[in-house]
């Protein structure tokens, strides 16, 4: 099964191209395998499933809020909501707010920060959301570093989907029905290799989210592999458009022994340090209903602990809408 449409981009004057390629600057290079390729590939026919055992059944139960995750507040938005646990998940962000949209693509850079606890994350993703604060839908794609889920500190590439606000509906990867993969070059929740080093070569993924019209399905593009899609069926406010789209990272702070985390978002280094410094997504683009990707308009960004990780908006010709972000967790400004 392949999708019918595909997103198009605007050049510069204004007429369409398809299949844009953004590895355009010589010292980025994108990641162009998972660790499990080293050992071979999956035959024609079949797709890659990351192994499940007891222990992670056990962990992904109903019951187990550590691998739920939450919704981010939005105080500064019209649609405005509180964390269920808000010492819990730290947010920097950019969103931008509609009644339309039908997709979502960027480029991120990727990295491997420390996680401090087993218990906690870091990830940096797209979020696209439809829905009222209590029965939010929402679809979620980026890389995580999430030792309790995973068994290591590694750098997965994931995804994530609810249709009610986190409650009892959507998991990560394949972990339950929903998410249809047709892709047998790309394991979902597989290690993504290599990654960025400080003042050093960056990586960077492209990770493209858009539904199909005729099909009635969200598809899932990472870098140029389609790797499968969202049935509209398994939301109630996902299925004909989104009327939220954000970008950024996202961590757990346990407050262990009564501090911050030390858990570091993106680089661990904050947005002033820029690039091979900081952590960024470049080249943020909307999908309209003529499924043409689009500048997002008026972006607003959101640091909701600034002394621990923060978030820089900016634009250029090369990277069009990018933003720096990230930092190191608890410090003298973050306790």
């Amino acid at each position: 099964m392949r999708p019918n449409y595909h997103p198009e981009e605007l050049f510069g004057d204004g007429t369409k191209k398809s299949d844009f390629d953004p590895y355009t600057e010589d010292d980025i290079t994108k990641p162009i395998i998972q660790l499990w390729h080293l050992n071979g590939r999956c035959p024609k026919g079949t797709v890659p499933v990351r192994r499940t055992k007891q222990e992670d059944i056990n962990k992904t139960s109903s019951g187990n809020s550590f691998v739920k995750k939450r919704r981010k507040s939005f105080s500064q938005l019209p649609l405005a909501t509180k964390l269920l646990n808000p010492t819990a998940h730290e947010h920097s962000y950019a969103t931008v707010q509609s009644n339309v949209y039908y997709g979502t693509q960027a480029t991120i850079n990727v990295w491997n920060p420390p996680v401090q606890d087993s218990n906690e994350f870091s990830l940096s993703q797209i979020w696209i959301l439809g829905g009222p604060d209590s029965n939010l839908n929402t679809i979620e794609a980026g890389w995580i570093v999430y030792p309790y889920l995973f068994g290591d500190y590694n750098t997965r590439l994931f995804i994530y989907w609810t249709s009610d606000d986190y409650q009892s509906t959507g998991c990560y990867n394949l972990q339950c029905s929903g998410f249809v993969q047709t892709n047998n070059n790309v394991a979902l929740g597989g290690t993504i290799t290599p990654f960025s080093t400080y003042e050093g070569s960056q990586f960077e993924i492209t990770i493209l989210v858009w539904k199909d019209p005729k099909q009635n399905l969200w598809w899932l593009k990472y870098g140029t592999e389609i790797i499968g899609y969202w049935p509209t069926s398994l939301f109630q406010y996902l299925t004909e458009s989104a009327s939220l789209i954000e970008w950024g990272g996202e961590i757990i702070n346990s407050k262990l022994n009564g501090q911050h985390t030390t858990t570091k978002m993106g680089s661990g280094h904050f947005a002033e340090e820029g690039y091979q410094g900081a952590s960024y997504f470049r080249n943020l683009q909307v999908v309209d209903g003529s499924n043409t990707l689009r500048s997002p308009g008026v972006i607003t960004v959101i640091a909701e602990q600034p002394n621990c990780y923060n978030i820089l908006l900016q634009n250029n010709s090369d990277w069009g809408d990018y933003f720096f972000y990230g930092g190191p967790g608890r410090n003298p400004n973050c306790l």
